[in-house]
């Protein structure tokens, strides 16, 4: 397991995986995933479906979840910076309601696993984020729900991270409120 630091955060199931880096005159390499040590790191998910996107700076996608097809999520910036955020939305959870955010760039090379249940969204820090992510199953445009980004119950701090504007989906800004998750059970 050297080759991952698997830290655990104050949400059920959401890690912060730090790889190993190997540097020398020539450059740097890493492994981005290694099945047998994320198992031992407490991550045992199939994945099944990598995206990438690319973002410009304050481009804010979330918070986002599938209903019927839940993903878990491996998360990394391979160009830029974002603050990445999970939320948990799993119903009974003791951590129901609350956040965890991150920021992951191609510095620190930091990724971020959201079990299934939560929902995700990040914000572009830097000029331009590329944003790759392994999920656990794929993805069903007619399940993809959503939680209003800047919800005041679940309170996420994105103003502390980026300020002006920030660049939203036409979606993206009509999602439910948190109560309103929470009334529909869903």
């Amino acid at each position: 397991m050297d080759k991952f630091i698997f830290t655990e955060t104050d949400i059920d199931g959401v890690i912060i995986v730090q790889p190993h880096i190997f540097e020398d005159n020539r450059g740097y390499f890493y492994e981005t995933y290694n099945k047998q040590n994320f198992e031992m790191g407490g991550i045992t998910d199939v994945f099944v479906q990598d995206n990438e996107s690319v973002s410009s700076k304050g481009v804010l996608r979330g918070l986002h979840y599938q209903e019927k097809h839940p993903q878990s999520k491996l998360v990394r910036v391979t160009e830029g910076k974002v603050f990445d955020v999970a939320v948990d939305i799993r119903f009974g959870s003791p951590t129901f309601g609350k956040w965890v955010g991150v920021v992951l760039s191609d510095e620190n090379k930091k990724q971020l696993y959201i079990p299934k249940g939560l929902a995700h969204g990040f914000l572009v820090l830097s000029e331009k984020a590329k944003f790759n992510y392994k999920c656990g199953d794929f993805y069903y445009a007619d399940d993809q729900r959503g939680i209003m980004y800047n919800d005041k119950d679940i309170n996420i701090n994105w103003e502390d991270y980026c300020e002006g504007e920030f660049i939203l989906s036409q979606k993206d800004t009509q999602n439910p409120t948190f109560k309103q998750y929470i009334e529909n059970g869903r």
